[in-house]
C-alpha cells in the first residue's frame, strides 16, 4: 500500500453567507482580511447544478482562505440541528494575547459581542458569531516548549479513553 501525498495546509475553509457584501464588511472592514478574489457562475462546476452565485475569498496571513458562497437568496444559513452552535466554528491565529485582546476590542468597538478571553491552558482565545451565524474564534499559542510533542504522543491513547468512554456513555442509554 502506497501512503497518500503530503497535505501541506488549508488552502480554503468555505461556509454559505446571507449576503456577500454584508460578509465583506465584517471580514475585511472588521477583521482585515482582504477580499482577494469573487468569481460568479450559474452552474456549480463539480455538479453541474443550475445555481447562480457569487464565491468569494478573503486571504489569512499565512496563504490560506475562509471562502463564502451567497447563493442569492438572503438566507440565513441553517445551523446543524443536532450540534451545540459552540461545537462548529473556525479557529484564525494572531501572534500574541495582546492581539487577542486588541481583536476583542475592535470587535467591541463594532458592536460584535465575544467572550471573554478563554485559557485553554496551551492557547488563549475569544469566541463570537460572524453576520452569517458562524462561530470564529481568534486565539493566540501560550504552550510551554515540549508541549505539542507530548500530546502528539499521548493522542491515540485519549481517543482510546474516548472510545470507551463514549461506549460506556452509549450502552448506559438502552
Amino acid at each position: 500500500m502506497t501512503m497518500p501525498p503530503k497535505i501541506k495546509g488549508l488552502y480554503h475553509y468555505s461556509f454559505p453567507c446571507r449576503d456577500g457584501e454584508e460578509t465583506r464588511r465584517f471580514y475585511e472592514d472588521i477583521l482585515g482580511l482582504p477580499l482577494v478574489a469573487c468569481m460568479q457562475a450559474d452552474v456549480v462546476p463539480s455538479t453541474g447544478e443550475m445555481k447562480p452565485y457569487a464565491h468569494f475569498f478573503f486571504e489569512m496571513g499565512n496563504g490560506s482562505y475562509i471562502a463564502f458562497f451567497d447563493l442569492g437568496e438572503n438566507q440565513m444559513p441553517l445551523a446543524s440541528p443536532n450540534t451545540p452552535d459552540w461545537v462548529m466554528h473556525f479557529a484564525v491565529e494572531v501572534d500574541s494575547v495582546d492581539d487577542v485582546l486588541a481583536m476583542r476590542q475592535r470587535l467591541k468597538d463594532h458592536g460584535v459581542e465575544t467572550t471573554d478571553i478563554v485559557d485553554h491552558h496551551f492557547i488563549k482565545s475569544i469566541y463570537f458569531f460572524d453576520p452569517n451565524g458562524l462561530r470564529l474564534e481568534v486565539t493566540a499559542r501560550v504552550d510551554e516548549p515540549g508541549y505539542l510533542e507530548r500530546v502528539a504522543r499521548e493522542a491515540q491513547g485519549e481517543l482510546s479513553r474516548w472510545s470507551e468512554k463514549k461506549r460506556r456513555m452509549l450502552a448506559a442509554k438502552v
